[in-house]
């Protein structure tokens, strides 16, 4: 279906990749993953078109339609819900705009006939007739309700419209679907149902995303962008990560043994060169250390920043208690009359299909919000640290350098101290003293992890902690949340770490009231 040859990129005069040869089928899944900056996207825009490569060519067959999950938010603005999704397949619905128009003259002619028999043939056979159903399940499926399909784009929040832009590419069953980060900002029902689409999906899919478990469920092969070149494996992502361990090692046994013999004729030629009885031997072995190649490991683009939890002190028996408290946002109840307490051994997952009541919830436990009625109190012998979802305070209008900017939170404020923990957080030499006002979303959320670290707290608050991080930070957040001894209150669309970490669910609901149930994510979605 999609032929790669000899492709290589350069950009900013960095090659991103090089002599790149793939090819992708019908009936498979591949997972393009990589490291923040490898160029995940860029490949994926050479694919569509609508990046040049630098070098070799992309063959996709001519009879094969292909789909892209758009980026830009306003380009439909004037055309309704149910229009744009349509519009995934273009000529379906210019054939439905050229009949239709036809048809709404006051006259026809016999060619005007003509034309319109001819469209209605190639309408019918697009699908047409079924195409506003086809449409309207996709968007219910992914969550979007009936009475919003025939508004206009303007008029929907920026959440649904990224659902319509993705019922969009899945439209009219495309023979090649491109999806740039489809998970980012669906709910746990929608993601669940695109997973079973493409699991269902009979042409080839190209999907880049950050979410491990959507991987896992979706994925026949994973395509890795490192060390300046794509590579393919067969299998889901964790068959990937198992796969490329197992060769790193394979790697630098080899290069450890060839690095030893190396060492070893070099000392035997420093020691023996001057000596005219061994300089024969000095000679053969001179000999062969020149035929022996020692390949260098290429620098790999993936850094595994290191994420570790430790509280100052052990925190008592009690650790908080949430007495019957309500809380309205601009005139709407969104948390009614919620009670629960947090035990000794709770993990907590909080979800919700209205994520402001879950942030809401946060910010009353932070005490950056009170409630409307109702009470929170915290065990005496407890200390929180709070991730917000909403962190550019933090980093707006900040003259000051990465480094000077942790010392805040620091009770050591020693130099070296610092750079050796920035270090660990993947900020070396010179990027300490970055302005922290310029950085990527991904490098303030680090900070972020950063500051919630250096607190010793024993109760951890974080609302969307995994948005803006690559694979290789989710999963040392991942392992940093899972090894902590104490208490830790959290949301994520994340589901592997979800499922790893949280020993308890609490789901608010739509009426603002809660379930809470002690159990793992994956045992919550099967009640």
């Amino acid at each position: 279906m999609i032929t790669v040859s000899d492709l290589g990129l350069q950009f900013g005069g960095q090659q991103l990749f090089n002599k790149v040869d793939l090819q992708f089928t019908g009936g498979n899944c591949y997972g393009i993953i990589g490291a923040n900056g490898a160029g995940k996207s860029t490949f994926l825009n050479i694919l569509a078109g609508t990046v040049e490569s630098t070098s070799g060519h992309v063959f996709i067959d001519p009879k094969a339609r292909m789909s892209v999950l758009k980026q830009n938010q306003s380009l439909f603005d004037e055309y309704t819900v149910i229009d744009t999704v349509i519009m995934g397949n273009l000529r379906l619905y210019e054939c439905g705009l050229a009949k239709d128009a036809i048809y709404a003259q006051d006259s026809m002619t016999d060619e005007d006939g003509i034309r319109a028999s001819e469209l209605e043939e190639e309408y019918a056979a697009l699908g047409g007739w079924e195409s506003e159903s086809d449409a309207s399940r996709i968007l219910q499926g992914l969550g979007v309700d009936t009475d919003l399909h025939y508004l206009q784009m303007s008029d929907v929040e920026p959440k649904i419209k990224v659902k319509v832009l993705l019922a969009q590419a899945l439209f009219g069953k495309p023979d090649i679907i491109l999806l740039d980060e489809p998970t980012n900002n669906l709910d746990i029902k929608s993601v669940v149902w695109l997973e079973e689409f493409l699991m269902d999906y009979e042409g080839t899919v190209l999907v880049v995303s950050h979410d491990r478990y959507f991987l896992n469920n979706v994925c026949t092969h994973i395509v890795d962008i490192d060390y300046g070149k794509i590579k393919m494996y067969v299998g889901n992502y964790d068959f990937w990560f198992e796969s490329s361990q197992l060769i790193q090692k394979l790697m630098k046994d080899q290069n450890k043994k060839a690095q030893q013999k190396i060492e070893e004729l070099q000392s035997f030629i420093a020691r023996f060169s001057a000596n005219k009885s061994k300089s024969k031997q000095a000679t053969s072995r001179r000999k062969l250390l020149e035929k022996i190649s020692v390949e260098e490991l290429p620098a790999s683009g993936r850094r595994y920043p290191w994420v570790g939890f430790k509280a100052e002190r052990e925190p008592g028996k009690d650790r908080l208690f949430v007495t019957e408290v309500s809380k309205s946002f601009d005139g709407k109840p969104i948390l009614n009359n919620i009670s629960f307490s947090v035990g000794k051994e709770d993990k907590i997952a909080i979800i919700g299909k209205n994520e402001l009541a879950v942030t809401m919830l946060f910010k009353l436990l932070a005490g950056e919000e009170e409630p409307d009625s109702g009470n929170i109190k915290w065990g005496v012998s407890t200390t929180q640290a709070y991730f917000p979802k909403d962190h550019n305070s933090f980093f707006e209008d900040c003259d000051l350098s990465i480094i000077d900017w942790i010392r805040q939170f620091s009770a050591d404020k020693r130099e070296s101290y610092l750079r050796g923990f920035l270090g660990r957080m993947l900020f070396s030499g010179d990027e300490v003293y970055k302005p922290v006002s310029v950085l990527s979303g991904g490098e303030k959320v680090r900070c972020m992890l950063s500051k919630l670290m250096l607190s010793g707290a024993s109760v951890l608050m974080l609302d969307q902690p995994t948005n803006h991080l690559d694979l290789e930070s989710i999963a040392a957040l991942n392992n940093g949340l899972s090894a902590f001894a104490h208490n830790v209150l959290f949301s994520s669309h994340d589901h592997q770490l979800t499922q790893t970490v949280a020993n308890r669910i609490i789901e608010i609901n739509a009426d603002g009231s809660i379930t809470d149930r002690a159990c793992s994510y994956d045992e919550y979605l099967q009640l």
